[in-house]
């Protein structure tokens, strides 16, 4: 792999990491919800097809406030008050984690296991992780709460890998 392609998926990975933190500590800091929105900025400044790419940020998006707020009305997740969708933060995780997908995570679309063995096992610590520091109660207990969670990822990952695709 050249340098340059080498250096600009470590440069994708850390921004999204700095994007991770700084949307799961927003809900004590809300000002640090304009640093994902900036990562994402970035991220389609440097792409020369951005259109594509926005609308695989967009569709995450989607798709992922569609879930999660799912699993919020099944009790899957408590933020403490009654709420219709999932917050700010946690719905920019998704276009964040779409940012990967061409990117620092392109390894895992092919074969199809690697994305569904990723996301049943880095999805559900990650979701641990947030909760921990966002201050998110897991109603059904961490190991319910990660066995699902697992279960779900195993096909999210690979389904968020095809709409990467355009298919």
């Amino acid at each position: 792999m050249p340098k340059r392609r080498a250096t600009t998926l470590l440069a994708n990975a850390a921004l999204f990491q700095l994007g991770w933190f700084a949307c799961v500590f927003s809900p004590q800091h809300p000002w640090l919800l304009l640093v994902p929105l900036l990562v994402l900025g970035v991220h389609l400044c440097w792409l020369s097809s951005w259109a594509a790419e926005g609308k695989l940020l967009l569709g995450s998006l989607l798709i992922g406030v569609t879930l999660d707020s799912a699993l919020l009305h099944l009790g899957l997740f408590d933020f403490g008050q009654p709420r219709l969708l999932v917050p700010l933060w946690l719905a920019l995780l998704w276009p964040l984690l779409a940012s990967t997908l061409r990117h620092a995570l392109a390894w895992t679309a092919q074969p199809w296991w690697r994305a569904s063995l990723l996301g049943a096992t880095s999805a559900p610590l990650s979701y641990y992780a947030g909760a921990q520091l966002a201050g998110v109660a897991l109603p059904y207990g961490t190991t319910a709460t990660l066995l699902t969670l697992a279960l779900i990822w195993a096909a999210v990952l690979p389904l968020l890998h095809r709409l990467a695709r355009g298919r």
